[in-house]
C-alpha cells in the first residue's frame, strides 16, 4: 500500500506491506528515511533531524551518485579531472543527497524517483543522464535499484552506492557479526589512491575499530549477512539479483564509539575510481544499466 503523508513537517511517501513500513523523501535526495518491521527500525532515522542540512543527517539511506566518497586531484579533496583534463568540483558522495527527485508512478508496493541533469549538476558533471532510484517493499525485504541511462552523446562515467544506516545501538555492536566473503580489503590513502590486501576474515564483529571506513572488495559469494548472535536476528544482503551489474565492494563505517547506528554500504566502485578506475563504470550513449541489491530480514 502506498500513501502520501507529512513526517517531521516534510512531505513523504509511505509504503506498507503487512508489518513492514518504509518512508521516502523524493524531494530530499530520493532518500529512504526509515524501514521498520513489526514496529522495530531496521534502517534508522533520528527523532529530530535538521532537514535544512539533509546531507548531514545520520540516518536513512543517502544516495551516492555519480561518485561515492572522496575524490582528489593533486591532493585536493572534492575535485576530479575529466577526460579533457578539466578539473571540476564534486561534493563528497556526489550531488544527489540534496537533489530534488521527481516521483514516478509505480505499483502499490514500490516507488520510483527520477533525476535528470540540470544547470547545477552540469557544473559538477558535464553529462546528460536519467537516474532512477527504485525501492520495492515486501513483508520482510526491501529491494533497492539504481537505473542509469545515458541520454547524451558521450560516454558517461559513474560509480554509485548506498549508505544504509542500520539501527544498531553502540552498546550492542559486539553482538553483531558481518560475514565478509570478499577477496580483498582496502583503505584510501590521503592522495586518493587505494591500499589493498588479501582478506583473511570470514566474518567480523562490529565493535572492531579497525573495520571503520574499510572496503570489502570483490565479493566471492552471492550474499552476505549481518547477524545478532544473541537474538539471531539477521539482515541478509543479496548482491547478485538477476539483471544487476556487479557490486564491486561493501564498506563498513560508523561515526564514533557512541553512535547508535552502523553503516553497511554496497558500492559499485571505490572512492576516487574516476582516476584509479577501480570499479569505474561507463554507460554508452543511448544505453542503460541497473544495479540492484536486496535486504532481507529474518
Amino acid at each position: 500500500m502506498k500513501s502520501s503523508l507529512t513526517f517531521q513537517n516534510q512531505p513523504v511517501v509511505e509504503l506498507t506491506q503487512g508489518s513492514s513500513r518504509a518512508l521516502f523523501a523524493p524531494q530530499s535526495g530520493a532518500r529512504l528515511l526509515l524501514w521498520e518491521v513489526n514496529g522495530t527500525q531496521v534502517i534508522l532515522w533520528p527523532a529530530q533531524a535538521d532537514w535544512s542540512k539533509s546531507a548531514k543527517i545520520r540516518g536513512g539511506n543517502p544516495i551516492l551518485f555519480p561518485f561515492v566518497a572522496r575524490h582528489y586531484v593533486d591532493g585536493v579533496i572534492d575535485k576530479w579531472r575529466d577526460a579533457s583534463g578539466t578539473i571540476r568540483n564534486m561534493p563528497a558522495h556526489g550531488f544527489c543527497r540534496e537533489a530534488r527527485f521527481e516521483e514516478i508512478s509505480e505499483d502499490a508496493n514500490s516507488i520510483r524517483m527520477r533525476l535528470h541533469e540540470s544547470e547545477t549538476t552540469l557544473s559538477y558533471y558535464p553529462f546528460q543522464f536519467q537516474f532512477d532510484v527504485i525501492y520495492r517493499l515486501t513483508a520482510n525485504s526491501l529491494e533497492a535499484e539504481f537505473a542509469v541511462s545515458n541520454t547524451g552523446e558521450k560516454a558517461l562515467p559513474y560509480f554509485a552506492g548506498h549508505h544504509f544506516y542500520f539501527a544498531i545501538p553502540h552498546l550492542e555492536r559486539a553482538n553483531w557479526r558481518l560475514e565478509t566473503p570478499f577477496a580483498r580489503t582496502g583503505r584510501q590513502k590521503p592522495d586518493g589512491s587505494i591500499i589493498e590486501q588479501p582478506n583473511t576474515d570470514a566474518s567480523t564483529a562490529l565493535d572492531r575499530q579497525e573495520i571503520v571506513d574499510r572496503y570489502l572488495i570483490s565479493p566471492t559469494a552471492p550474499s552476505l549477512s549481518l547477524k545478532n548472535s544473541l537474538t539471531n536476528r539477521t539482515i541478509q544482503f543479496d548482491l547478485t539479483v538477476p539483471g544487476s551489474v556487479p557490486w564491486y565492494a561493501v564498506t563498513t563505517w560508523t561515526e564514533n564509539a557512541e553512535s547508535d547506528f552502523y553503516c553497511v554500504e554496497p558500492w559499485l566502485g571505490l572512492p576516487n575510481a574516476i582516476h584509479h578506475q577501480l570499479g569505474l563504470r561507463w554507460v554508452q550513449p543511448g544505453q542503460s544499466e541497473r544495479a540492484i541489491c536486496r535486504l532481507v530480514l529474518t
